[in-house]
């Protein structure tokens, strides 16, 4: 028996080795496609797509944001200013200067110096692959927390769900006691509109008859509350044996929603209609909670 998973999720997972701690925080979203955005220390970024198929083959969809920072341990990474570049930034600022005729005190040429791109220079030990097997694996501990998160949410959803769709259930049933009074009144208006306006004298019974009971069943329900119960019927199974159903059961509700639109049109009765609406507005809230199935 498979489960609901939502898109709602968060995961962090931290290890302290080599001197230094690593934390991996990861947060899901509901999203149309996998969105992933990282961030993650410069020297890890040729890891980025490793990463990435990590988290495709355990989230599959969402707006899923990753962050992987290291505390401790500077010493591997130290900052230098680029003397090279600062002295070339110099000689030419000096000869530009004075080429204007303008003279630049050295206070302010450093100022504009360091304003300038890259004078400094970061020098990052490689990565170490037991370091990265650490950093690898504290990943998937984040990734399954996001997972279990999923899944919790995902059974809160599916109890709603259920709640819901039972409501319609039970709002379908309770139509039937309106179906006859409803017949008998349109039989009723009609043969009424018809005495009315119309001389008997020159009517074929027999005809107008056979009209009423064609336009009568231009407006029988029967069909669109059969198909309508199959598919709450069709909802929950879907739910509760088919992996990543969220697509699927949208495109069961959109089905849901016309059947409850068809009854709603043909039922000319006050009741019924006060039934569609409060049908209308379960799937309107199942509609919003689906957004976020995977």
């Amino acid at each position: 028996m498979n489960m609901l998973k939502s898109m709602t999720g968060f995961g962090k997972a931290t290890v302290e080795a080599f001197d230094k701690k690593v934390t991996i925080e990861i947060k899901s979203l509901n999203s149309k496609q996998c969105d992933i955005n990282i961030r993650l220390p410069q020297h890890y970024k040729e890891k980025e797509l490793i990463i990435r198929n990590e988290i495709n083959q355990v989230l599959n969809r969402g707006k899923i944001d990753v962050s992987i920072w290291f505390d401790g341990n500077e010493g591997e990474k130290t900052v230098q200013f680029n003397e090279n570049l600062i002295i070339a930034y110099y000689k030419q600022l000096d000869r530009i200067s004075k080429s204007i005729g303008r003279n630049l005190d050295n206070e302010q040429v450093l100022q504009l110096i360091f304003r300038l791109p890259d004078i400094f220079k970061n020098d990052t030990k490689e990565i170490d692959d037991a370091e990265w097997n650490i950093v690898l694996d504290t990943t998937r501990k984040a990734l399954l927390e996001v997972d279990k998160f999923r899944i919790q949410e995902g059974k809160m959803l599916e109890s709603d769900f259920i709640y819901r769709i039972s409501k319609i259930s039970d709002l379908l049933k309770s139509i039937e006691p309106f179906e006859n009074e409803r017949i008998e009144k349109i039989r009723e208006r009609i043969s009424q509109n018809f005495t009315e306006n119309i001389d008997k004298v020159n009517v074929d019974q027999n005809r107008f008859e056979q009209e009423i009971i064609f336009y009568l069943e231009k407006l029988d329900i029967t069909e669109e509350k059969v198909r309508l119960g199959h598919h709450c019927k069709y909802f929950i199974d879907t739910m509760k044996n088919e992996e990543m159903a969220g697509r699927k059961l949208g495109f069961i509700t959109q089905e849901i929603g016309r059947e409850i639109n068809t009854i709603g049109s043909k039922a000319n009765h006050t009741e019924i209609q006060k039934i569609v609406v409060q049908m209308k507005d379960e799937l309107e809230k199942i509609k919003e909670q689906l957004l976020n199935i995977l």
